[in-house]
């Protein structure tokens, strides 16, 4: 039995959580359904209204080994701690030494993007920091 995971995210406004995602993991917009070439096209075709179309939003790793993310508008805003967050290999392949500033600049670059840092972490030979996605999603780059 082949198994295959789904990260399920619940969102204010899916598309926007789902781009930001697919930049800081390097994957890609999920493909509509065949026949369609494009989302609106497939989306006309089951007769989904303009004003419902941002309600989910999937990215799926180009390369087919990371799990599809899905992204599902949901009305409450998020309440407290993840139970679950995801951690973003940033450092692999890295010296040791350079990993703090690797991971440092790739913070960075997910700032601009409308995550926020948390914290710093450097303990039993890791280094890690904390931050929150556009939506306030906590996970972890290292």
């Amino acid at each position: 039995m082949a198994i295959r995971i789904q990260v399920t995210f619940d969102a204010a406004h899916p598309p926007t959580l789902g781009a930001f995602w697919a930049e800081a993991l390097g994957y890609v917009e999920d493909a509509p359904p065949p026949p369609y070439t494009s989302w609106d096209e497939a989306l006309d075709a089951m007769g989904v209204p303009l004003d419902q179309r941002d309600t989910a939003y999937a990215v799926v790793d180009p390369d087919g080994v990371g799990p599809r993310l899905w992204f599902q508008k949901v009305p409450e805003e998020k309440a407290g701690k993840n139970r679950v967050h995801l951690d973003v290999n940033v450092g692999a392949g890295v010296p040791r030494p350079e990993r703090p500033d690797a991971v440092r600049a790739r913070a960075t670059e997910l700032e601009a993007l409308g995550a926020r840092r948390l914290y710093e972490k450097d303990e039993l030979g890791s280094f890690w920091v904390t931050m929150q996605d556009p939506e306030g999603n906590e996970f972890c780059l290292q």
